[in-house]
């Protein structure tokens, strides 16, 4: 039986994480390191007397860590085999996208913009390839089987009831 959203998956069910997931989940996460290195690098500049009148190095290196945990998070959550990393994921590579194409073609360093791009590309590839889909879709299939959890009260809307239990 498929593992709930919620839940860590099975040894079992970790073998069948497809590896484009993982993938995919080690590349978010490493994205998420690179948030966060590049806040050490922001608190030591800003700690080595770096000019902070135009902007907070300290406040600036608190975005980075809160982001950059969180995406680091969503990765290796991707990596472990937990559903709820690819939200996060998503959403940080499709907001990279126009940090990307910024930082390629309005402040003309295509040295880092155009790999950036790629490494996007590539990593939503990875996350909307089909057997990611599949992987991802399993654990809310019609014939994933009931949900011992769930209440939806159909059987008293709709007159019906436990055949076994006397009203």
């Amino acid at each position: 039986m498929p593992s709930s959203p919620e839940t860590d998956p099975s040894p079992s069910d970790r073998a069948s994480i497809p590896v484009n997931v993982r993938r995919a989940g080690a590349l978010v996460a490493l994205e998420g390191t690179v948030a966060i290195v590049i806040a050490v690098v922001l608190v030591i500049r800003a700690i080595a007397g770096q000019d902070q009148h135009v902007t907070s190095g300290y406040g600036t290196a608190a975005w980075f860590v809160i982001m950059g945990g969180a995406v680091f998070a969503g990765g290796f959550a991707l990596v472990r085999g937990r559903r709820w990393g690819r939200a996060i994921a998503v959403i940080a590579q499709i907001l990279l996208i126009p940090f990307g194409y910024s930082l390629a073609f309005d402040s003309h360093r295509m040295w880092a913009g155009i790999p950036l791009l790629i490494f996007v590309v590539l990593t939503l590839g990875l996350l909307f390839s089909p057997s990611s889909l599949r992987w991802l879709s399993a654990g809310y299939a019609p014939d994933a089987g009931p949900d011992p959890d769930a209440d939806d009260g159909e059987d008293e809307a709709n007159g019906g009831g436990d055949p076994q239990r006397p009203e």
